[in-house]
């Protein structure tokens, strides 16, 4: 385990209890996302570090750089073809240019004038951006939004074959904090260090609807 960790219950009073953030475990020039795959998928990537093998470009794939979030979608590494967590680390510019495409998989009203128009940017757009509520270790729904980008050709191309900074096999400490939590108590619980995550580019945080308080 390379990510600095720390227990949950003293990291929540830390995040906001409400509004759209990108909650993620950054340092000043890279950032890390999750994907959870099945055993062929994820062993390949972490051996060779990138993707390969029985993955798919011609599909979008979906990154999400919060950990709990990604441990509600995979069941914390127990769903059927998400036994592989993978912790994967991008330089912030490159995460920062998938914001920067990123048109919203449904109809915002702020960014486009019409559902056409927005129709039409989405079927042009490499990158697509989902606001979900974010959870907590147990699964309940909070009041926070955490996002997910969703990749596709040359954006998923990219991330996959040339962007990736480190590619980490995470498994065997979900499996660890999935134990803990079965066995003990919340209070037993590490993740990744997370804080509120602020593009480079401040305009962004108009684009995408970032909550700022």
């Amino acid at each position: 385990m390379l990510l600095a960790t720390e227990r949950y219950t003293e990291q929540a009073p830390e995040w906001p209890k409400s509004g759209r953030h990108i909650l993620a475990h950054y340092d000043d020039h890279s950032i890390i996302v999750y994907q959870a795959y099945r055993r062929s998928i994820g062993r390949y990537a972490a051996e060779h570090g990138k993707f390969g093998g029985d993955f798919s470009y011609s599909r979008m794939s979906w990154v999400k750089p919060n950990f709990l979030w990604m441990m509600y979608r995979s069941g914390w590494g127990t769903k059927e073809d998400q036994e592989v967590t993978l912790g994967l680390r991008l330089r912030r510019a490159f995460f920062d240019s998938l914001l920067a495409q990123a048109v919203p998989s449904s109809w915002d009203r702020d960014m486009f004038a019409s559902e056409k128009e927005w129709s039409q940017a989405v079927t042009r757009s490499l990158v697509r951006l989902q606001w979900d509520p974010d959870h907590d270790p147990s699964g309940a729904k909070l009041e926070r939004r955490a996002i997910q980008l969703g990749l596709r050709g040359a954006a998923l191309e990219a991330f996959g074959q040339r962007e990736l900074l480190e590619i980490l096999d995470l498994s065997e400490f979900v499996a660890e904090q999935r134990s803990r939590l079965t066995l003990h108590t919340v209070s037993a619980l590490l993740t990744p260090r997370e804080r509120i995550y602020v593009p480079a580019d401040r305009s962004l945080v108009v684009q995408l609807g970032l909550s700022t308080e």
